[in-house]
């Protein structure tokens, strides 16, 4: 990976020169949509004032931006890449997390009970549900072999079934950028990153180009009920995205991202390190199925990024044997794919984190104040 210069301290790919990006970042005056082609920075807020406009417009050809220069001279401090659009994600669109969402149901939160169930599922299903092609004969047939035995969960229904689960992680401009800090809940005790690779869908439902994302969870409170989701997922500061966003074009497509790795690094202040390796060849539902699911019966006038889920759930143990991963404050927590870069994040509480105060009101106001942006339209 490239290491930017000056205030942008996130990683690029490593041809980042020869590919086109979009995204956000911050100025003295208030946040700018960015353009990037060949290398050079473009600052589109002249064209269009926010990044959704940006991207609906439609002309992402840089014509009308003012250059910044070179991108790794520009001094720039990148935000989230969103900023309208609606933030979705999938669950349970790998095997492996599919059967972590179900010991968490079976263990009620209590990790303490997850060796012994992680076990048992492991020996029952882990092979079919890898195989298995969701919303197949095949996938029904194996649904009613594990109600037979009893195993049957609310989390296989979306794992094999014709349906995938899909839902709204964080309010519009809540999410935060690279080198943010990350939040999870004060009173959670067993929880984990979620290093997924995010689609930028416009209002057409076109994938236009795709990001790195940490879908925080919290295993504690949906294990004790799925309709603790809510909780579990959306919280200060509990989404990250970035650094940019890869727009697709002849160098960069849709089948880099189903083939993309992804790769996970957790250092933690007590010395605890954890690296892991994931393949998006391995998704149980292929990426653009999971737009068309997202955009069934549901319109977003100003695009939507989705979270497309993740193979990772975090076993390795830290303290207690048995006890498997959990966060604690201070841990760095890197999420690095070869063509979309490396986003870093530090965790602390939602509580400490930064607030969010600045909603669509502020940022319309400052788009006014600064001209870009007229009362009349």
């Amino acid at each position: 990976m490239a290491q930017v210069n000056g205030a942008v301290a996130s990683g690029l790919p490593h041809d980042w020169r020869s590919g086109r990006f979009v995204g956000r970042a911050a100025t003295a005056d208030g946040p700018i949509p960015l353009l990037v082609i060949a290398g050079e920075a473009f600052d589109m807020s002249a064209v269009a004032p926010t990044l959704s406009m940006l991207v609906e417009a439609g002309d992402l050809s840089g014509a009308g931006g003012r250059s910044l220069g070179a991108l790794d001279a520009a001094g720039l401090e990148l935000l989230s890449p969103v900023d309208l659009q609606c933030v979705k994600a999938c669950g349970v669109t790998f095997a492996v997390s599919a059967i972590e969402r179900v010991i968490e149901e079976r263990a009620r939160g209590d990790w303490s009970a997850a060796a012994a169930i992680r076990e048992r599922l492991e020996a029952r299903v882990g092979g079919s549900i890898r195989s298995v092609v969701p919303g197949t004969a095949e996938a029904a047939a194996l649904k009613s072999a594990l109600i037979e035995d009893g195993l049957w969960s609310q989390y296989l229904e979306v794992a094999i079934g014709p349906d995938a689960e899909v839902f709204t992680k964080a309010p519009v401009l809540a999410t935060v950028g690279p080198d943010a800090e990350i939040g999870i809940r004060s009173d959670s005790s067993w929880n984990n990153p979620e290093p997924e690779v995010a689609l930028l869908v416009n209002s057409r439902g076109e994938a236009i180009g795709a990001t790195l994302g940490n879908d925080v969870n919290l295993r504690d409170f949906e294990g004790r009920s799925a309709l603790l989701l809510g909780k579990a997922k959306d919280n200060n500061a509990s989404c990250s995205l970035g650094p940019l966003v890869r727009l697709f074009d002849d160098t960069f497509t849709i089948d880099d991202v189903r083939h993309a790795e992804v790769r996970l690094n957790i250092q933690g202040e007590d010395g605890y390190v954890l690296d892991g390796v994931s393949n998006m060849a391995e998704i149980s539902r292929d990426p653009l199925d999971l737009v068309r699911q997202t955009l069934s019966e549901h319109q977003y006038p100003d695009g939507f990024v989705l979270f497309l889920g993740t193979l990772f759930a975090p076993v390795q143990d830290r303290d207690d044997v048995g006890r498997g991963f959990t966060h604690k404050i201070g841990d760095r927590v890197t999420i690095e794919s070869e063509r979309l870069g490396r986003l870093t994040n530090r965790v602390v509480t939602s509580k400490d984190a930064a607030p969010w105060t600045d909603g669509i009101g502020a940022l319309f106001r400052n788009l006014v104040r600064r001209g870009l942006l007229s009362t009349g339209k």
